[in-house]
């Protein structure tokens, strides 16, 4: 079960922090997921798991610096998707955060996600990140060579630098409202002009932070970029 991951501290420049897997706890089956514990040196991660039987794909929702299980679009977007995808043949796999708000250890938790995805037989990954969650995942995704895309959602500029080394490897989708009253739509504009191809931003007349307004278009969006880069 050992395994470390040693993802880039940008808070420091040029330290490391490493993780370290103690046990995988998974619970009953309550609905349509499994409640999952990964048990690291760092604390206990906890998701929920969206099974698509020996499927090679999933994928891997967070939210924003709030924590918990936050999603945009309404509160809608992650459990449309979460059980959506599995039905296409893509595991789905929704990572709450043990540290809301603290970059570097939420991009753990994310590498947790992965690794946990990968003892299942997901070789093919896609990441998928609201606001703060957006600079996780991109961070994640240049640490993480299983990840093949990534979705960032009205993302923020700050630590989300590493968008500059994710292709070609790993596509990037980035989604913002031009009303978005918390992170203005120049920041995914910003990690659109660093990113390599492939890449695609998509701009949302009178979206707010939260996607709401365009919850529909956001969750078709998100969906056949999924579909299209995994599958």
């Amino acid at each position: 079960m050992a395994n470390d991951f040693f993802p880039h501290d940008a808070a420091s420049g040029d330290d490391f922090l490493e993780m370290s897997f103690q046990n995988i706890q998974i619970g009953a089956a309550e609905g349509n997921y499994l409640p999952v514990s990964l048990e690291t040196s760092r604390g206990t991660v906890r998701a929920r798991h969206y099974p698509a039987p020996r499927s090679p794909w999933g994928v891997v929702f967070v939210g924003g610096a709030g924590g918990g299980w936050d999603t945009p679009g309404q509160g809608q977007l992650y459990p449309q998707l979460r059980t959506g995808l599995p039905a296409q043949g893509i595991t789905a796999l929704w990572v709450r955060y043990r540290k809301p708000a603290h970059l570097e250890e939420s991009v753990l938790d994310v590498l947790a996600g992965v690794y946990y995805l990968g003892t299942t037989g997901v070789s093919s990954v896609a990441l998928v990140g609201h606001s703060f969650g957006g600079a996780v995942v991109i961070q994640a995704a240049a640490t993480a060579p299983d990840v093949r895309s990534v979705v960032a959602l009205s993302t923020q500029t700050l630590g989300a630098e590493p968008a500059a080394e994710l292709g070609p490897r790993c596509s990037l989708l980035l989604i913002h409202g031009t009303a978005d009253e918390i992170l203005p739509p120049r920041c995914s504009e910003t990690v659109y002009g660093v990113a390599q191809e492939p890449k695609r931003l998509e701009l949302l007349p009178g979206v707010r932070h939260g996607l709401g307004e365009a919850a529909a278009q956001v969750h078709d969006l998100v969906k056949d970029w999924l579909l299209e880069e995994l599958t």
